[in-house]
């Protein structure tokens, strides 16, 4: 079923949200290293923590996202980063 790409972020502000979702309704396209099939940022504004998921077909396409946004600036990131797994993906439904 794919993987799956699970950061978690301290110090997200709604601002920093605010400015990353404009940027994605702007149509900025993601880097051409970074081949997510899907991305779902998950955000609780008052304790200004995040989590950003990244979904990937194969272990190939995780690899290299991941080797790209390890070496990301920090300044790109929506907060500090404070953890990275790797998940299989068991279950995934849509309505």
């Amino acid at each position: 079923m794919g993987l799956a790409r699970v950061v978690s972020f301290d110090g997200v502000t709604k601002e920093r949200i605010e400015e990353l979702r404009r940027q994605m309704s702007e149509g900025a396209p993601p880097p051409e290293d970074l081949p997510a099939t899907e991305a779902l940022i998950l955000h609780d504004p008052e304790a200004e923590s995040s989590l950003a998921i990244l979904f990937f077909d194969n272990e190939d396409d995780y690899r290299r996202a991941d080797a790209a946004l390890n070496a990301m600036p920090a300044g790109d990131t929506p907060g500090s980063r404070t953890s990275v797994k790797k998940y299989e993906v068991a279950i995934r439904m849509t309505p």
